[in-house]
């Protein structure tokens, strides 16, 4: 039985989401962990204390005094396709601030931070690979994403106003995989799955166990600085539908409002409002910085990925 008293204390949000369950299978032998989650109750061995916690209540902060935290790992931004509008805004905006706080209150030696590619909008005149400097214009194109670019930017702030903070800012491209339920991984499981007429952006996938190791690479390295996260390869968004075994159903894509008028009158959201200009347009990541800083290379190719999805119809 390993002694875990010695070893460095670990929080870890966004507990029931399945890239943090796997973060915490590849952790829990290296740190003493403490997760949480702000949505539900998470079952965890008897050895890792599990709290559902509302980050902007005063039972967060009894933690911080509790465990006396070594590093944290935010990966509890409530995504685009939970919640609504205002309850992720005080989730990701208020309650990430909070958190922020706590770790310089309580002098928390490293925080890392989940984000996504999404803060940087789909746009016709995109470059063909965004890098880290571009700027971050999805805020201009939906209210929806407003939430995720202030995280963005709220952390930026802390990561050079609070270097002892050592903040590591990840932006990762689409995560797919067994267990992810965001909103690309609910349409490559789907038998028939919408296409906006005359567009097929070019997209990236990284699969989830090769993003949880990104994420435990990245902590245990401690590169402070914002890093996007996306492999060499990327495909169109059709052509993906079709590895993955997926029978397309095309939508009108003029007038603009047709996805959202054609999705009232099936009853069936088709494709997310606020996320269609990335069915429109690419918003493909450049993600070399992170691979030379921290060496790292995705073990699943775009072929392993597509041939889950595939799999799951037969």
């Amino acid at each position: 039985m390993i002694d875990t008293s010695t070893l460095p204390c670990l929080l870890i949000t966004g507990a029931a989401g399945a890239l943090a369950q796997q973060v915490i299978a590849r952790l829990r032998d290296k740190y003493r962990l403490v997760v949480c989650d702000s949505r539900r109750e998470v079952s965890m061995p008897e050895d890792i204390p599990s709290y559902r916690v509302d980050f902007n209540k005063r039972r967060f902060e009894d933690l911080f005094k509790e465990y006396h935290f070594d590093g944290i790992i935010h990966l509890g931004r409530i995504g685009s396709n939970e919640n609504s509008r205002e309850g992720r805004y005080n989730a990701n905006v208020i309650g990430s601030q909070r958190l922020l706080d706590l770790a310089r209150k309580y002098k928390v030696k490293q925080t890392l931070i989940l984000s996504t590619y999404f803060v940087y909008g789909a746009h016709p005149l995109n470059p063909a690979y965004l890098t880290e400097s571009a700027p971050l214009k999805a805020a201009g194109i939906t209210m929806d994403l407003v939430d995720s670019v202030e995280l963005e930017n709220l952390s930026t702030i802390y990561l050079w106003k609070y270097p002892e903070l050592n903040i590591t800012i990840l932006r990762p491209c689409n995560i797919v995989g067994p267990g992810v339920n965001n909103t690309l991984g609910q349409l490559l499981m789907q038998e028939r799955t919408p296409v906006l007429m005359g567009y097929s952006p070019m997209m990236q996938f990284i699969h989830l166990e090769d993003m949880a190791s990104a994420i435990v690479v990245a902590f245990e390295q401690n590169h402070a600085g914002i890093y996007n996260i996306a492999p060499d390869d990327c495909v169109p968004y059709q052509v993906a539908l079709s590895l993955c075994g997926c029978k397309k159903l095309p939508i009108p894509s003029v007038p603009e409002n047709m996805p959202l008028l054609l999705a009232k009158l099936t009853g069936r959201e088709l494709l997310p409002p606020h996320l269609l200009d990335y069915f429109k347009h690419s918003a493909t990541i450049d993600g070399s910085l992170f691979s030379q800083t921290f060496d790292f290379k995705p073990r699943y190719s775009l072929k392993d990925i597509f041939a889950h999805y595939k799999h799951l119809k037969s």
